[in-house]
């Protein structure tokens, strides 16, 4: 098992760096940088004038040693202005360059600076994470059993009334975008009585606290959607399960039903909705931007669609790391617990 997961964990780092040297690659054309020194200066700016900001912030340099110096493996870079004050990546304010360190990346836990928060992107980031981290909890405490539940009803007489009826259910939840029944729940909830009393703003107020008449239709709007595909692969496993030969032995035995379910089904089933309900973490961190602007929850989607919309490039590349390495933990964590569950499976 150690050197599975050391494999794997070998194979992640790879793909990070695959993945965000992509983003870096295309965030960093020369388009986007001339766009930004135009916004950080004046949109009338000239080529030179252009030319000389970037060149003053190190943008300039080849794409290879910008991305490690973002990374924070090659020395910072340092430049003599004009007027000869020595500025570079790693020099603090007020700081003398002998004083500064060399190296300030990622890996220094140097995430750089927002030009649109007018902040640090690491204390963004942990501020809007948190927001989201909030979110993502709620909705998977409702999404997770709900689904398995109904899934596992389906599946268990396939064919049945209770199947037909939970399938279509499941099949229309998950039909339904977020922005539709989003929308649905706002217009039906802002224009009746129980809503009115029950519901009561918007999921802004949520991001103060726990307030769950505010918070509880962004939780429900995202829940619905993926419910519906939890289940249905939860129906799909259970059918076959209870197909299998073990199982007719155990109803020839005289086993009932229930305990054939409970005992002998259930945790063969939960084999391939494990690996979707972690799949459903890196969705959720991303996934979430239409819901989180609907209802002006300012969490790690809004961020994402702030970065990008102002081209602010520091964050944007932060975002980037964030969400890559999420997806590549939860896959990691879904391929051990897949391990673990499934018992035909060994590990060398």
């Amino acid at each position: 098992m150690a050197m599975f997961i050391l494999r794997r964990v070998g194979i992640m780092i790879l793909t990070a760096l695959c993945l965000t040297f992509i983003v870096f690659f295309l965030t960093n054309l020369y388009p986007n940088l001339e766009k930004l020194a135009k916004t950080q200066g004046d949109f009338r700016m000239s080529d030179e004038e252009v030319a000389s900001y970037l060149g003053r912030n190190g943008y300039l340099q080849p794409m290879a040693v910008k991305y490690g110096q973002w990374l924070g493996v090659v020395p910072g870079f340092v430049i003599d202005d004009r007027d000869g004050v020595t500025r570079g990546q790693c020099i603090p304010p007020d700081t003398a360059p002998e004083d500064a360190p060399r190296f300030c990346g990622i890996l220094q836990g140097d995430w750089g600076y927002s030009t649109v928060f007018r902040e640090d992107v690491g204390v963004i980031l942990s501020d809007k994470l948190a927001l989201t981290g909030k979110l993502m909890f709620w909705v998977m405490l409702l999404m997770v059993p709900s689904a398995l539940v109904l899934g596992i009803l389906a599946g268990m007489r396939e064919g049945s009334r209770t199947d037909r009826t939970l399938s279509t259910v499941a099949i229309t939840t998950t039909a339904t975008p977020e922005y539709v029944s989003g929308v649905l729940f706002i217009a039906v909830f802002a224009s009746t009585a129980v809503g009115l009393k029950w519901f009561k703003g918007t999921a802004t107020s949520a991001m103060d606290g726990a307030n769950f008449e505010n918070f509880f239709l962004p939780v429900l709007t995202i829940a619905l959607y993926g419910m519906g595909y939890i289940a249905r692969m939860t129906r799909a496993s259970m059918a076959e399960v209870m197909t299998a030969q073990y199982i007719r032995t155990a109803r020839l035995k005289g086993v009932s039903f229930p305990n054939v379910v409970m005992k002998h089904a259930l945790r063969n089933a939960l084999i391939a909705p494990f690996t979707v309900i972690m799949l459903q973490f890196p969705w959720l961190l991303n996934g979430v931007v239409i819901v989180e602007t609907l209802f002006n929850y300012k969490g790690f989607g809004w961020t994402l669609v702030q970065a990008a919309g102002n081209n602010d490039i520091e964050l944007l590349l932060g975002v980037s790391v964030i969400s890559v390495v999420v997806v590549l933990v939860t896959q990691l964590i879904s391929d051990i617990g897949y391990v673990y569950l499934n018992p035909r499976i060994s590990v060398r």
